[in-house]
């Protein structure tokens, strides 16, 4: 997403907002950048900003004992926040940190909440953004415990192909609940087609 534009043409796979309603959303955006390794949010922390990626890669995940266990991947044109942090301005229970160097537009909680007050369009298409968010969550749900590794792979595979090449792998074999060994050895010996 390298300008607004771009922002808009993805909202409008969600909810047809008009561009004059975008405008409003568009003026409250600010440039944000972060380097590869910041913590966007670390444990403690409320998120008082919402981010649509720009640039770069992100991961939230949390720490548990001694492991790591990788909650989400981001990057663009999708949203990245920690959400329970950010719609109930709490105190976040993980990180969200930057894989790579990340350039975003960001929007206060408060400032959207006004929008949404003026701007009821802007309000439902948060809605359809959150209503797509949860339907992936729970289909990824499923995955998890319905699918062999290699099928958890190979359909990773095809809705992410670009992470494969650019973020560890180790990240992504927690994110996919596969032994690194055996991710490495999927990686190795399955045919993507």
């Amino acid at each position: 997403m390298d300008n607004p534009t771009d922002l808009l043409l993805y909202f409008r796979q969600f909810y047809d907002i008009k561009a004059d309603e975008f405008d409003k959303l568009k003026a409250c955006l600010r440039p944000k950048v972060y380097n590869k390794g910041d913590c966007i949010v670390c444990p403690g922390d409320i998120q008082h900003e919402l981010f649509f990626v720009r640039k770069g890669i992100q991961m939230s995940y949390a720490i548990i004992g001694d492991k790591q266990h990788i909650i989400a991947f981001t990057h663009s044109p999708n949203l990245s926040a920690i959400p329970d942090s950010f719609s109930f301005q709490k105190p976040s229970e993980h990180y969200l940190q930057c894989l790579t160097d990340s350039e975003f537009l960001a929007i206060t909680y408060h400032e959207l909440l006004r929008i949404f007050d003026q701007t009821p369009a802007l309000e439902r298409l948060f809605r359809k953004l959150t209503e797509a968010t949860l339907a992936g969550v729970i289909h990824r749900h499923l995955e998890l415990h319905a699918l062999s590794i290699e099928e958890r792979f190979k359909s990773f595979a095809a809705r992410s192909p670009q992470l494969l090449l650019t973020i560890p792998h180790k990240y992504i074999a927690s994110y996919l609940h596969i032994d690194p060994t055996n991710f490495s050895k999927l990686f190795n010996s399955v045919r993507l087609d």
